[in-house]
């Protein structure tokens, strides 16, 4: 039996790693969570906390564990307990607006975290084979433009500027990663996910936003007239390149981009959402987003190295995330409206 530890597992992305994890019957899966929230739940938010915290209880392989990364004395001794063979560092401050606001808590959770558990990893008595650090894609900051003032696809060498504090703490924590990797020889994978979204996700990114106002007839708001790119990725796409690169040996002090590998504007989320639910309002906003100019990815490292294929498109990942919610809702008996 395989022991894999994940930081942060219970939370969005945590989640569909761990259930990911758990379709080998020879892995055991330990979660170490401080059950932390970083923006206020309402009542629809708190049902979906609840319901897949209590699903993943429901293995036998499954330890839960509460915890802060910054515990030393905690973290080595349930390090020590379950001698995992690999580390998943999902644990974080998964926000990027609530770390501009709140730049001290953005470093505590996002680059010390990282820090202390590397440092715990340096010392502890088993060997494992690596520690995942999730990065981001907003270490890129603005992607680059060619000569015709296209964006061009981010590539894993290209420089990194990051431009928010989130941005920040993420590239700050892949420096500390390479650092005890030259130091004191911790193996490591660092993966750079892009605007995750999907079923179960409580943290209020845009695609839980539009869908959400959308279901309650509340209007889809486009600041700039959402013409901001991101490349979308289904939940599960990620958490399939989280499980590939936990294992590959062609994954180890690699970094990769792990996305959909396809930009598509703001606008175009709202018209899928449009499609999904009849009678959206669509508005525009002059506000200019504030993160930063960003698009597509370039996915052909964790393509050909890792054997990574990304299944769903945004209109295949919107389509199944609204159903989700639907079925979710009434099968609780939350009578969504009440949020209006």
């Amino acid at each position: 039996m395989k022991n894999i530890f994940i930081t942060g597992g219970e939370g969005f992305i945590g989640y569909h790693v761990t259930k990911e994890l758990l379709k080998d019957p020879d892995i055991k899966v330990v979660t170490y969570d401080a059950q932390k929230h970083y923006i206020p739940f309402d009542k629809s938010d708190w049902a979906l906390y609840q319901n897949y915290r209590i699903q993943s209880i429901k293995n036998d392989r499954i330890i839960r564990l509460r915890g802060d990364c910054n515990d030393r004395g905690w973290l080595k001794e349930s390090l020590e307990e379950y001698k995992p063979e690999c580390i998943i560092h999902l644990a974080s401050l998964p926000i990027a607006s609530v770390s501009n606001d709140y730049p001290a808590e953005a470093k505590y959770n996002i680059f010390d975290s990282i820090m202390t558990l590397l440092d715990v990893l340096r010392g502890v008595s088993f060997s494992f084979d690596r520690i995942l650090y999730i990065s981001s894609s907003m270490v890129y900051g603005n992607f680059l433009r060619d000569d015709k003032g296209a964006i061009i696809p981010a590539n894993e060498d290209q420089q990194c500027k990051p431009v928010g504090i989130y941005g920040a703490m993420k590239y700050s924590g892949e420096h500390i990663v390479h650092v005890y990797n030259k130091r004191f020889g911790i193996p490591f994978v660092i993966i750079r996910p892009s605007a995750v979204y999907g079923p179960t996700d409580c943290n209020k990114r845009v695609t839980e936003i539009f869908l959400k106002n959308a279901m309650i007839g509340k209007p889809l708001f486009l600041d700039n007239g959402g013409q901001h790119k991101l490349d979308f990725t289904y939940v599960e796409d990620v958490a399939k390149g989280i499980v590939l690169a936990s294992f590959s040996p062609n994954a180890l002090g690699e970094t990769f981009n792990l996305t959909r590998g396809e930009g598509r504007k703001i606008a175009e989320l709202a018209d899928i959402v449009a499609q999904l639910v009849p009678n959206t309002k669509i508005e525009k906003s002059d506000i200019v987003p504030y993160r930063p100019n960003r698009g597509t990815l370039d996915i052909s490292k964790v393509k050909s190295l890792l054997g990574y294929s990304s299944q769903f498109s945004l209109e295949q990942g919107m389509k199944k995330y609204y159903e989700f919610n639907k079925n979710f809702w009434e099968r609780v008996s939350i009578n969504i409206y009440d949020e209006l």
